[in-house]
């Protein structure tokens, strides 16, 4: 089983990224899926969920109206499109599948927000 995030890096105020997450090794389209962030000194926060047909979205209110997650189960990928990025969203972004009790959670991928 893998998750492997992508897409982050350093951005300015203001601007924008895009998180991927590819996923193998289990069967993708069962699992939903979830983007986590954990800043320094701070507990992992839950930021956005999809369910497994991409039907429903639940969001952080930090995020809400910001960030908009999605998926392609053909591709077996998560995405998560963050605009507007502030300071405050610097962390690193985790990508994780659930299904029941069991989950599965990729290595990270550092966002930084700074001018």
């Amino acid at each position: 089983v893998q998750l492997v995030e992508s897409g982050g890096g350093l951005v300015q105020p203001g601007g924008s990224l895009r998180l991927s997450c590819a996923a193998s090794g289990f069967t993708f389209s069962s699992y939903d899926m979830r983007w986590f962030r954990q800043a320094t000194g701070k507990d992992r926060e839950l930021v956005a969920t999809i369910a497994r047909s991409g039907g429903t979205t639940n969001y952080a209110d930090s995020v809400k109206d910001r960030f908009t997650i999605s998926r392609d189960n053909a591709k077996n990928t998560v995405y998560l499109q963050m605009n507007s990025l502030k300071p405050e969203d610097t962390a690193v972004y985790y990508c994780s599948a659930r299904l029941s009790l069991r989950s599965y959670w990729g290595q990270g991928t550092q966002v930084t927000v700074s001018s």
